[in-house]
């Protein structure tokens, strides 16, 4: 009987002594600062002792035993999300619990910059190493039609920004939110617009924001920019502009626009057509598409560069021309 009570009496010790451990264990960095973060796959299906024996084969000095204990404990373990995750210094194993079934997945991000046609765009998510390439062999429509755009023709139509996605997500989800992001500030655009604008459609105000976009050297003269090209549509005058010449020279374009450029007839030549391009030249900005629907009250039908990335804004021919020899000639 005493012996009983004895081996009863070191269970319980044991008992006390490992549950404390435990405690202890799951409210301690995994790793500290001085380890760099550490990647790790969830695969579809796992459950907490799958999971941990991925986290531990990843290279997580984390006991599988222990992580399946404490998911089961605190009720987690059928709770965990697949993905692609990344343990931080500090991170305890209660906190990495907490992770797995948030679905808190390691975070990649691209940046696309303003101006920047669709064919750079797709180069950029192309070359991007954190995301899974779906789109590679895909067609400019085909994309279009992946993300269920009711558009043909990608140009101008995906909004330029920073965005986070998950490590491994498809790059079709990138195409998704910008194209989203685009209408959205579009459309709020178009629903506060001047109804004297001469556009029949948010696309063809799309195609101006494109134009101001690339026009502009300063962001403050985007206003005034929109102003001239809104001023000679309404009058009917050419836009001539050079950005809409060099898109529609494609890969020709050398860096140099030459007078015989700007007399071959191309769908974007503003020199030989009148009224907007078929489609917008480039991926606007906010401040472009707010120019283009809000611009200035001018009567300037002209500008010039002053060579200091500003521009001479004039109202008749005369006085640009004086400009033209000022700052150009």
């Amino acid at each position: 009987m005493a012996f009983i009570k004895k081996i009863i009496t070191l269970c319980i010790m044991l008992a006390i002594v490992g549950g404390g451990y435990f405690m202890y264990w799951s409210q301690h960095p995994i790793i500290g600062d001085e380890i760099e973060a550490i990647e790790f796959t969830i695969a579809p299906g796992s459950g907490a002792h799958a999971a941990g024996q991925q986290i531990a084969e990843a290279g997580v000095p984390i006991e599988p035993l222990l992580f399946n204990l404490l998911a089961r404990v605190t009720n987690k373990s059928g709770k965990l999300k697949a993905g692609a995750y990344e343990l931080k210094p500090g991170t305890t194993p209660l906190r990495l619990i907490e992770q797995l079934v948030r679905g808190e997945f390691a975070q990649e991000q691209l940046t696309i910059i303003e101006g920047w046609t669709f064919r750079q765009m797709r180069a950029a998510i192309a070359a991007h190493k954190g995301m899974k390439h779906d789109t590679v062999a895909m067609s400019d429509k085909e994309v279009m039609r992946a993300i269920g755009s009711e558009y043909k023709l990608p140009e101008g139509l995906f909004f330029p920004d920073t965005y986070l996605f998950a490590k491994g997500a498809s790059d079709l989800q990138i195409y998704k939110q910008a194209h989203a992001m685009l209408l959205t500030r579009l459309n709020d655009a178009w629903d506060k617009r001047d109804p004297a604008l001469p556009y029949k459609t948010p696309y063809e105000a799309l195609t101006m924001a494109s134009i101001v976009e690339k026009e502009t050297g300063q962001k403050s003269e985007r206003g005034m920019i929109a102003g001239v090209f809104v001023n000679r549509l309404k009058l009917g005058m050419l836009l001539q502009t050079d950005p809409t010449v060099i898109y529609g020279m494609g890969n020709k374009y050398d860096g140099k626009i030459h007078k015989s450029d700007l007399e071959t007839d191309t769908p974007y030549n503003t020199y030989t057509r009148a009224g907007l391009p078929p489609t917008p030249i480039a991926l606007p900005g906010v401040q472009s598409l707010a120019a283009a629907l809000a611009p200035a009250k001018t009567q300037a039908l002209y500008f010039v560069s002053k060579g200091n990335g500003t521009s001479q804004f004039s109202d008749n021919l005369t006085d640009h021309n004086r400009a033209v020899n000022k700052f150009q000639r």
